[in-house]
């Protein structure tokens, strides 16, 4: 759904950011990839992921204000991208990202930063343990999407127990009852929206 467009306003200029027209999708939509551009977001989380060839979802990262996208900067096959909240993106063509220093050099910062989430979640799939993979990637969770309360930090985007369950290769059960755990142990909470509460 295509919400603003100004034609009169260059992409290249300083205010760009502002001139592109912006497509939205729902929570749980699924973003459609195309080769001949990137997405970039402007407002909202979106979720990356792999389907095996089994069916199952991997997590491959989140995506959030101002990274970018797309079929252009992976290698893998049956990519997808859903929106995890309100989701509204920008699209670049190649040859615009190319003919532009500022479009290059933002995409550069924030690939650097995906390399360091997905890093992340490399590390946290190697533990062994079912608790440590679930706990580490709270910790994660809270780097990536956390906003600051006067009790830790909640997360911005309400994730379901499959969620954080494909997140770590277990079971949504499994997911269930270490929470509950971690609620019993102080750790964490949830809010009246459904919002994890991560406490300091």
């Amino acid at each position: 759904m295509l919400l603003t467009y100004n034609p009169s306003v260059s992409p290249f200029r300083e205010d760009y950011s502002e001139s592109r027209r912006l497509h939205f999708y729902d929570r749980g939509e699924n973003i459609p990839l195309v080769v001949d551009g990137v997405w970039q977001v402007y407002r909202g989380m979106a979720q990356l992921s792999q389907v095996s060839e089994s069916g199952e979802e991997i997590l491959l990262g989140w995506v959030h204000s101002s990274q970018f996208f797309g079929l252009n900067l992976t290698h893998l096959e049956s990519y997808h991208a859903r929106a995890l909240s309100e989701l509204y993106l920008k699209w670049y063509t190649i040859a615009e990202v190319e003919n532009s220093a500022e479009l290059t050099r933002m995409m550069l910062n924030q690939m650097i930063r995906r390399q360091q989430q997905t890093e992340s979640l490399l590390a946290i799939a190697g533990l062994k343990r079912v608790e440590e993979r679930l706990q580490q990637l709270l910790q994660l969770l809270k780097r990536e999407m956390g906003e600051p309360i006067a009790q830790g930090s909640r997360l911005k985007i309400r994730l379901t127990h499959q969620n954080l369950a494909n997140a770590i290769a277990t079971t949504r059960v499994t997911v269930t009852r270490l929470l509950g755990e971690f609620q019993r142990q102080g750790w964490v909470s949830i809010d009246g929206d459904r919002h994890l509460i991560i406490h300091d």
